[in-house]
């Protein structure tokens, strides 16, 4: 391989306060590296969402939210054309981010997994992976052990950790270790 492989621990990765006070993102990766919310590539990250008001838009990016843990968030716009309701733990909800989207609480604070790529540059598929199988080969991509441990080709990975790759076409062989595990794989592709 030539590019790059990080091991990540969601436990471990800082988070940084919105500007509107709602909630936190703790960044896992962006690229290229050291890009800005304007500038970058890709960005896959989780978020807190602790307060109802609008998402930030981003031109020009196609964005992916799962639910991972608490009690889900309504999204819509004022004009009606989006109303959904992300309160299903594991299921990717994609939409475009030159929308002005708000979002209320359907309860408490919710930690979302969030996957956003420059429309025309790269394009993200986001699966959710509950037995073994063989992810194919990608340039960039992210693997998240949701629940239980996992077997990435050589790499073991417990509750919470990951791998982060770049520039480098890496496929997996993903084997979980136990009953009711669950990996969230995301491969980053050029459009």
């Amino acid at each position: 391989m030539t590019g790059m492989l990080r091991r990540f621990s969601r436990a471990s990765l800082p988070a940084t306060p919105w500007k509107n006070g709602g909630g936190t993102t703790q960044e896992i990766a962006s690229w290229p590296q050291g890009a800005g919310l304007d500038s970058f590539g890709w960005r896959v990250s989780i978020a807190t969402i602790a307060a109802a008001g609008p998402f930030s838009v981003f031109a020009g990016v196609d964005r992916s939210i799962t639910l991972l843990e608490g009690d889900g968030v309504r999204l819509f716009t004022h004009d009606g054309r989006i109303e959904h309701r992300l309160d299903t733990a594991l299921q990717p909800f994609a939409f475009s981010g030159d929308e002005a989207i708000d979002c209320t609480l359907l309860g408490g604070a919710s930690n979302d997994f969030n996957v956003m790529t420059r429309r025309g540059q790269w394009r993200a598929e986001v699966r959710l992976l509950d037995g073994a199988t063989a992810i194919e080969p990608a340039p960039h991509g992210v693997l998240l052990a949701l629940r239980g441990a996992w077997r990435l080709d050589d790499e073991a990975c417990g509750e919470g950790e990951g791998l982060q790759w770049a520039d480098a076409a890496c496929g997996w062989q993903a084997m979980p270790e136990g009953a009711g595990a669950r990996l969230l794989a995301v491969r980053i592709l050029p459009a």
